[in-house]
């Protein structure tokens, strides 16, 4: 970054120039180690080696508008979005979480409690709790209403990357696309469309401890495709193992609402962020049996495989339509700003 340039929305969308922000000012000077994942690795979480297993922490800041939405709201998306962080690196059991949140004065007593209680039930479901935190006032319009700030730890026997990948392994999604991002869109801007449009928030710890279990060393890499959508976590996760990576376009799970709102609004599903779905490198011959473990958890009911990897087009996604193949960009702007 020079030091003329301004920051723009686009350097918070998860796409290539938010990386190349953290890669040139927040890590420019991380020291990559052999018993330690930090910065220089820009993978979903850090982590150290503490005896024979991983002990691995990440922190993320909410700042979604609106604070809630079909589906849930801030504080359930503050637990579940550290919680999917720590479980796509292999730490499925969380030791506990810390909770900053700021306010703006003036902000309604009903809503926080509402909030508090979103943030207790996304716990319990996760198996954690909050267990320190700090709280801070603002002066009326100096921020939007409320920001969440959660830190998360817990160990991992196998550490996870998303960097495992290799040609000839499958591309596997938890569930549908487009969700969380959609449904957020919609609420902000009061569209119509028929059917159910909801947010897919929820943290994906025991399902994915599930798809460990069964798929064991075969699962190779990891994703939360959150800002950028699948679009970006799979560049990512092609460019950092050497790979190219053609989907089936005939085998996205999109639900109709979604698919009718993508349509609508000219946002392909693949750059609109989830927030209760993971993308997992497989080897083949253990796909089936993850994806038995991913349906039979009720999150994970609509998995699918998606893809596989290739020696060719190295660091490209790729999409096959069935009447012909498209590689598929990165956005690079803010389509859908403050959705997480």
């Amino acid at each position: 970054m020079r030091k003329d340039e301004r920051i723009g929305l686009r350097h918070g969308a998860g796409g290539p120039a938010m990386r190349e922000l953290v890669r040139s000012v927040f890590a420019r000077n991380a020291i990559a180690r052999d018993d330690a994942l930090g910065l220089a690795n820009l993978d979903d979480a850090a982590a150290v080696r503490v005896g024979e297993r991983w002990l691995v922490y990440t922190t993320d800041s909410h700042v979604v508008n609106p604070a809630f939405f079909p589906g849930g709201d801030i504080g359930r998306l503050a637990v579940s979005g550290t919680v999917n962080d720590l479980a796509v690196m292999g730490a499925t059991e969380p030791l506990g979480l810390a909770c900053a949140v700021v306010l703006e004065e003036g902000f309604a007593g009903a809503q926080l409690l509402t909030i508090q209680a979103s943030i207790e039930a996304a716990c319990a479901e996760a198996g954690t709790s909050i267990q320190t935190g700090d709280t801070k006032v603002m002066g009326r319009g100096e921020i939007d209403g409320v920001v969440i700030t959660t830190t998360g730890f817990g160990f991992a026997d196998r550490l996870v990357r998303d960097d495992g990948l290799r040609p000839g392994d499958d591309i596997v999604v938890t569930g549908t696309l487009g969700d969380h991002g959609f449904a957020v869109l919609a609420r902000r801007n009061d569209l119509r469309v028929e059917g159910d449009l909801r947010s897919d928030v929820a943290p994906l710890n025991r399902l994915l401890a599930a798809a460990l279990a069964a798929g064991g060393d075969a699962v190779v890499a990891m994703k939360d495709p959150t800002r950028g959508g699948v679009a970006s976590a799979l560049h990512e996760m092609a460019e950092k193992s050497g790979v190219g990576i053609v989907l089936d376009e005939a085998s996205l799970p999109v639900r109709a609402p979604v698919r009718a709102l993508s349509e609508l609004v000219g946002i392909d599903v693949l750059h609109v962020a989830n927030e209760g779905k993971a993308l997992l490198g497989v080897r083949p011959q253990e796909t089936k049996r993850v994806l038995e473990a991913l349906r039979a958890h009720p999150l994970g009911r609509d998995a699918q495989r998606i893809g596989a990897c290739c020696e060719q087009r190295s660091g490209r996604v790729v999409l096959d339509t069935g009447f012909g193949r498209r590689l598929v960009a990165e956005s690079d702007g803010e389509l859908l700003p403050r959705i997480c």
